[in-house]
């Protein structure tokens, strides 16, 4: 009898055990049922913002990300350390790519879905020049800018470079996962490593602290769009 309980006390150690490393290993995993844990990121001197809902099909919920001629973003409300967390995983899906869109040039700067990861801004890794930007980001926005960012993106056309510097920002990289039209009305898993993509894209480790951001967005070409994300999880 005795054997038996202590059996039962080491099987209940290793249980609740592997029930912390599993609670541990993910930050956050939003299945959308409400956007209680994301807030607005509005942009200057743009009128017309993207409307995000939630879409409730029998047992499942969506974000919808709807865009027409405008657009704006959504921020999850809690920052991470992305040497903890460094993993990022979502289904996303998209009714349509934009015709005028152009990943080179500022007119062709939009897309149906985004996923942005934006970096802190650290004094002592910016340059002067970095630091200058961050100082006109600031008067601009009137918040602090990230120090840089990576830009999952599902562009318009299919390109031979994966990697490419955002036409607005030298501090932003943008990372194509899906290109064209191929797979548009279709549910596509993505799964990236955020450090590896970050030292691939500025050659250097990124700042510890980061956040995750949400856009589809129309106000350069001017079209219209609508993009589903089924999860987002960050985790290790």
């Amino acid at each position: 009898m005795m054997k038996v309980r202590y059996i039962f006390i080491i099987f209940l150690l290793i249980a609740v055990n592997t029930i912390g490393a599993e609670d541990i290993s993910i930050f956050f995993c939003e299945n959308f049922e409400n956007t209680d844990n994301w807030k607005t990121m509005e942009f200057p001197r743009v009128k017309k913002h993207t409307v995000y809902s939630v879409l409730r099909q029998g047992d499942e919920s969506y974000l919808k990300a709807e865009s027409n001629a405008s657009s704006s973003a959504i921020v999850f409300s809690k920052s991470f350390n992305v040497f903890d967390y460094p993993k990022v995983k979502w289904r996303w899906k998209i009714s349509n790519v934009y015709l005028k869109g152009n990943s080179s040039e500022k007119t062709g700067d939009d897309y149906p879905a985004r996923i942005f990861v934006m970096f802190k801004y650290d004094p002592d890794k910016a340059s002067f020049l970095g630091r200058v930007r961050h100082g006109l980001g600031k008067t601009i926005f009137g918040v602090e800018p990230p120090y840089s960012s990576l830009n999952y993106i599902w562009a318009s056309t299919k390109s031979d470079m994966n990697i490419i510097t955002n036409p607005y920002s030298p501090d932003t990289k943008m990372i194509v996962l899906q290109a064209g039209s191929e797979n548009t009305g279709k549910w596509m898993q993505e799964d990236v490593d955020i450090i590896r993509d970050y030292r691939r894209a500025f050659g250097e480790d990124p700042p510890a602290t980061a956040s995750i951001a949400i856009m589809n967005d129309s106000d350069d070409t001017g079209e219209h769009a609508v993009s589903f994300i089924d999860y987002i999880e960050v985790y290790r």
